[in-house]
């Protein structure tokens, strides 16, 4: 495993992950251990220690190193391009953690890689591609059609990000981009609802990640500028993150008892600046409630990791879902056992993020009216039809059941 130091723009060998039956052990190596400007990969879970690091109780693998890890779309690229099989059907589990890591791109989130030899250094890169090919390769992998070696390799760059949406990696004056792409099975608008919530949560003060809308080829492309980079007369920079669910010692199959409250406590005790990062994660929930996103869940939140403090990262994947009535759930636990969709919830949380009653009111009523005022401007900056105008408000956005239970002075908003 490589990574890129803090202010770096070239990676160092960090150390070796190895397999041990279903499990994944980490070593740091001698030469790593031995530079004066080592840091942990992520503490507490893999400090700068000698020997052997086993995955903590209950994970295969470091949370912190599955955070680097392709998901469910970066697999289904991988299968297809070595097995040539099969699509959103395709069974993820016929390759094992470290033929995902050593086959996906080189430039994934975060600072880390992963590569074969501990001396020499080969990024798998793809070449230059257009957003065209871009979305006609993810179009077949779609539809679990064999990619052509070309489109295949200009797949290949996104390959290591996470999610389960299609989408590839690009780089355009002097930024790189993330390009999210409309789906065969999506039911509505997916890629312009995300653009329209991202913009509103900017409107709304939000520390949220740029984003673009294109339209090219006949489908809609967002296009989010990536935050781990940065470009430099030397080169780019990488910065190490870590997810919500690393942060909470969770894997995939735990991750239904993530809480915003245990996150607060993390925050607390871990991140610079912990009052203003409550406050922005506060405001944070209450868009997600008040813009139907409940895919909240703990990899969408994520935080920066400079070797001994953590602070918030932008916010991204800021997305309504669909529902088919008004009733909805967090993907996280909001305050207790309680995750309902509701305003009258948060302002019971308020407490855990340092917040009383009348700042936690004026920060949902603020964002409640900004929703409003800038609605029209942020539909029409994507060019969103009438029809989904019409679908989106009061379905997704302002739904009545988050005003439900919620105090007059809140209720009277929706």
């Amino acid at each position: 495993m490589w990574v890129w130091l803090p202010g770096a723009t070239a990676p160092v060998v960090a150390g070796l992950l190895s397999r041990n039956g279903e499990r994944y052990g980490f070593n740091y190596g001698r030469s790593y251990l031995a530079r004066n400007d080592a840091i942990p990969i992520y503490e507490p879970e893999l400090p700068l220690v000698r020997g052997a690091i086993p995955p903590q109780p209950g994970l295969r693998l470091a949370s912190a190193l599955r955070d680097a890890a392709p998901d469910a779309w970066g697999r289904r690229v991988i299968l297809n391009r070595l097995l040539g099989v099969k699509g959103k059907n395709a069974d993820v589990t016929v390759l094992d953690e470290l033929t995902y890591l050593l086959e996906s791109g080189s430039d994934r989130i975060g600072g880390l890689d992963f590569q074969a030899s501990p001396t020499e250094y080969v990024p798998r890169a793809a070449q230059p591609a257009t957003l065209e090919s871009l979305m006609e390769a993810a179009t077949m992998v779609e539809r679990g059609v064999p990619l052509a070696p070309e489109l295949g390799q200009a797949l290949f760059h996104g390959s290591s990000l996470g999610g389960a949406r299609p989408k590839a990696m690009i780089e355009a004056n002097d930024a790189k981009f993330i390009a999210k792409f409309s789906s065969s099975t999506d039911m509505y608008n997916v890629v312009k609802a995300e653009y329209v919530a991202m913009r509103l949560a900017a409107e709304a003060g939000l520390h949220v990640a740029p984003v673009q809308w294109r339209h090219t080829a006949g489908k809609d492309v967002l296009l989010i500028k990536r935050f781990d980079r940065t470009k430099t007369g030397q080169g780019w920079q990488r910065r190490l993150m870590v997810s919500a669910l690393t942060l909470f010692g969770l894997d995939e199959m735990m991750a239904r008892y993530a809480s915003y409250e245990d996150l607060t406590d993390i925050i607390r005790q871990r991140f610079e600046q912990p009052i203003p990062t409550l406050r922005e994660l506060y405001g944070r929930l209450v868009f997600n409630v008040i813009c139907g996103n409940t895919d909240d869940h703990a990899r969408n939140h994520a935080a920066f990791w400079d070797g001994k403090m953590l602070s918030l990262t932008p916010a991204y994947d800021i997305c309504p879902q669909h529902r088919a009535g008004n009733e909805a759930t967090q993907a996280m636990l909001i305050v207790g056992e309680n995750r309902m969709s509701r305003l009258a919830v948060c302002l019971e949380a308020a407490p855990k993020f340092r917040l009383d009653e009348a700042e936690a009111m004026l920060i949902i009523t603020q964002q409640v009216e900004t929703v409003r005022d800038r609605w029209t401007g942020v539909c029409d900056e994507a060019e969103l039809s009438e029809i989904d105008r019409k679908l989106f408000w009061g379905r997704m956005f302002c739904n009545p059941f988050i005003f439900e239970e919620a105090p007059s002075a809140l209720s009277r908003l929706g």
